[in-house]
């Protein structure tokens, strides 16, 4: 399956944006924690977005995406 760059952009946004909590308490936290919310929300959209448009089953593109951006290497056989 051909994923947009731009999903991928999203994805990798959202999760850089979630490491960032890691050793984070409090107020820092939930800044932190906000951040990560609209950066997997927007990702959230544009994949909801995708699949309407090109009739793919939404979970199967969220799934290429993660995959994609969390294991690179598997897609290199």
């Amino acid at each position: 399956m051909e994923i947009p760059d731009r999903l991928i952009e999203l994805q990798t946004a959202a999760d850089a944006e979630h490491a960032k909590l890691t050793g984070l308490d409090g107020a820092e936290r939930e800044t932190q924690w906000k951040r990560w919310f609209e950066a997997a929300a927007a990702s959230q959209a544009a994949v909801t977005e995708h699949a309407q448009q090109t009739g793919t089953p939404r979970g199967q593109i969220e799934a290429a995406v993660k995959k994609t951006v969390r294991h690179p290497s598997d897609d290199d056989g």
